[in-house]
């Protein structure tokens, strides 16, 4: 006899875990199947360990300069075990709190490789045993993973993804960063920080391109002002690994191909849906490009199928997902007779982006030239830290915030930031946008002072010729 459910979620990463904790809470019998750690890749390989590992590189970072605050330290060194070590203690403390949350909620927790066989039917197979599920709904949560180049595997060794980049064999002298995505960036401004020469190659015409344009521009010019090289327009033709490390033949804009040698090379050139053999084919579920296709409730076109998190494609971040399965739970309850619950279609131009590098990144909704292109007139403001006094303060006057308004009805379009803590900040614009705001609604409210979040405020004025401090 199979075990039943009102729902199984197959995947337990922030979209999976978040999506049957809700449907727990909405009174459903719910299982979840993973085939590694719970929290998925995110929690365990991803978002949060990288914060500690950039967490660390700050730190040393400061001690590195410790004479412009005043302060004297002697000869600052790190030792990479224990900054890699204190990384997996942190994403094993939060797996072991994922574990509590499951318990918590009664969710029962099924370990093994997931496969759908039939609406409503699920296999789980660990070993030689095989466990055999049946739900009137199951979510699709299986996440993504890294994509290689096809010349060229990871190894491990010479050549990384970010989950070999998480816990290196060894530190690099001369790293080569393929991709300048956030990821790549991240890891740049990691290993940059701890002490390695990092070039950064990237094939379009310039780094972060979904960020701003002023934005790219900021940042290429500040980590170069780091001592990064950035090559822009260029693209890998070669990678070869070897004992000592790693040859690469860059093909630049002028069509030169250019011959260098690194240490390492990560490679961050964008994600693959984990699609493959959980059971889409035989029920005919419809992708694109790989990635399950869903309506703004995570509904594929089988009924009682759903999907969320970055097997549903762009954009692909852990908050993304964890919001779409408080959707999906939601709109299954609904769907079982719970009358109480009313689920929300996902607005993804209201889901805010950040980079945790040196200077970070935030964003929110579109950019100025997304917001032109669709046929927009706009008005636009921009505020530097050098006018904000918390920023000189703490030393981190380097960075903008830039607000992009709609200049017939006033409506916050977009808003993107560079510099200190910005990736806490963006969240005050993301609620803006959310609730519809204005630039009255905006320029009326009280910022607290010292904070660098006045500068938020500033670039509001800015866009309509009213700044107070520049």
């Amino acid at each position: 006899m199979a075990d039943t459910y009102d729902l199984i979620v197959l995947g337990s990463g922030p979209g999976g875990y978040v999506a049957a904790i809700r449907a727990s809470q909405l009174g459903l019998k719910v299982a979840i199947v993973e085939r590694e750690r719970l929290g998925g890749i995110c929690l365990n390989w991803g978002c949060i360990p990288t914060k500690a590992l950039l967490r660390s590189a700050e730190i040393y970072h400061y001690m590195m300069h410790a004479a412009q605050y005043g302060l004297a330290v002697e000869k600052p060194s790190f030792d990479l075990a224990k900054v890699v070590d204190r990384s997996r203690k942190v994403a094993g403390q939060l797996n072991a709190g994922v574990k509590g949350l499951m318990k918590k909620n009664k969710v029962a927790v099924h370990e093994g490789v997931g496969t759908i066989t039939a609406k409503g039917k699920l296999s789980v197979s660990q070993g030689d045993k095989t466990t055999e599920l049946e739900a009137r709904h199951i979510i699709i949560a299986t996440g993504a993973r890294a994509r290689d180049l096809p010349f060229a595997k990871a190894d491990g060794s010479k050549i990384w993804t970010y989950r070999h980049a998480m816990v290196p064999p060894e530190m690099p002298t001369k790293l080569l960063v393929i991709g300048s995505g956030a990821i790549g960036v991240e890891f740049a401004s990691f290993y940059n920080d701890m002490g390695a020469q990092v070039t950064i190659v990237e094939m379009l015409d310039r780094i972060m391109p979904v960020e701003d344009a002023e934005v790219s521009e900021f940042m290429h010019k500040a980590l170069t002002k780091q001592g990064m090289t950035i090559k822009t327009k260029s693209g890998l033709e070669k990678l070869e690994a070897g004992p000592a490390g790693v040859k690469a033949a860059i093909k630049g804009p002028d069509g030169r191909v250019e011959q260098a040698e690194f240490s390492h090379a990560i490679v961050a050139i964008g994600i693959v849906p984990n699609t493959e053999n959980i059971g889409l084919e035989a029920l005919k579920i419809e992708t694109e490009r790989g990635h399950i296709k869903t309506d703004g409730y995570g509904k594929t076109n089988v009924d009682g199928i759903w999907a969320i998190g970055d097997v549903t494609g762009a954009p692909w971040l852990a908050h993304k997902a964890s919001h779409e399965g408080v959707i999906a739970a939601e709109a299954i309850a609904k769907a079982l007779g719970n009358k109480d619950v009313h689920p929300h279609a996902m607005d993804k131009n209201n889901i805010p982006g950040c980079t945790y590098a040196r200077p970070q990144v935030a964003s929110v909704g579109f950019t100025e030239a997304k917001a032109k292109e669709v046929g927009y007139e706009v008005k636009v403001g921009k505020f530097p830290f050098i006018g904000n006094g918390k920023a000189i303060a703490l030393g981190e006057a380097e960075g903008f915030v830039k607000t992009v308004f709609d200049a017939k009805t006033g409506e916050l379009l977009g808003a993107h930031m560079v510099g200190a803590e910005v990736t806490e900040m963006i969240q005050g614009y993301v609620v803006a946008r959310q609730l519809e705001t204005t630039e009255q609604e905006l320029t009326e409210t009280v910022f607290a002072h010292p904070t660098i979040s006045e500068s938020m405020h500033e670039s509001v004025l800015a866009a309509y010729g009213r700044a107070l401090h520049i």
